[in-house]
C-alpha cells in the first residue's frame, strides 16, 4: 500500500458486494483502470473470499480491503485470503482487537459521538462513518470537526455522486464509500467498460 491509510488512496473507495467470484478479476481491473485502487469487498456472499482471494493474486494494482467485517472469525478470514484492510459496520472491544491484531489497517465504524471518543481513546483515529445518510450525514460530521479534529473519516450508506463532493469539502472526511460505479445491471452484463467510465467520473470526484 503506499499509504499507510486507507483514507488517502482515492477519493471514493467502491464497496463491493461480489455474487459470482468469476466477476471479482474483471470488476476489479475496471475499477483500477477507472482510477479507483482500493476495493472494498463486502462479506455478506458465500463468494467474497473467493473474490478476494482471486483479486489479491490476479490485480497486483488493486488495494483490496474486507468489508462488513463482523468478528475475529471475519479478521483471520479476510486476511488470510489476502484483504490489506478491513471495514466494519460498528465495533466492539472483541472485534476491535481482532483488527487491532490483524497487521492490516481498518476502519471501525461509528455512527455516535461516543463511540468516537471510545475509539480515540483507544489510539484509533481513523473510522467509517455509518450509516452516513441516516446518521446525520455533513451536517453531524461537520459538526464533530470541532470537538474531535482527530478524528478522520470515511462516510459509507446512502452516498452518491451527487452528494459525495460535499462530504469530501470536509476537513475530517479523507474519503467516501460508495457503490454507485457498480450498477447491478452493468454487473449482471459484465460491462466492464462502464463500471470503468462510471469509476473514472468518480476518481475525479473532490470536495
Amino acid at each position: 500500500m503506499t499509504s499507510s491509510s486507507v483514507l488517502d488512496l482515492a477519493p471514493v473507495v467502491p464497496v463491493v458486494v461480489v455474487e459470482d467470484a468469476a466477476d471479482a478479476v474483471p470488476l476489479a481491473r475496471a475499477l483500477v483502470a477507472g482510477g479507483l485502487p482500493a476495493i472494498e469487498v463486502t462479506l455478506r456472499t458465500p463468494a467474497a473470499l473467493d473474490a478476494i482471494r482471486a483479486i489479491a493474486e490476479a490485480v497486483p494494482d488493486a488495494v483490496v480491503g474486507a468489508g462488513t467485517v463482523i468478528s475475529p472469525e471475519n479478521v483471520a478470514d479476510a486476511v488470510a485470503a489476502g484483504a490489506r484492510f478491513l471495514v466494519s459496520p460498528g465495533w466492539t472491544d472483541t472485534l476491535l482487537d481482532a483488527m487491532k491484531g490483524s497487521g492490516v489497517p481498518f476502519l471501525p465504524g461509528v455512527s455516535t459521538t461516543s463511540e468516537v471518543v471510545s475509539l480515540l481513546e483507544r489510539g484509533v483515529t481513523e473510522m467509517k462513518f455509518f450509516p452516513a445518510e441516516a446518521a446525520g450525514g455533513t451536517a453531524y460530521l461537520k459538526s464533530l470537526a470541532g470537538p474531535l479534529p482527530q478524528a478522520r473519516f470515511c462516510p459509507t450508506g446512502g452516498i452518491s455522486p451527487a452528494s459525495a463532493p460535499s462530504y469530501l469539502a470536509l476537513k475530517n472526511v479523507g474519503c467516501v464509500g460508495g457503490s454507485w460505479m457498480l450498477p447491478a445491471d452493468a454487473v449482471a452484463a459484465k460491462d466492464w467498460a462502464r463500471v470503468e467510465d462510471l469509476a473514472r467520473e468518480a476518481s475525479r470526484l473532490a470536495g
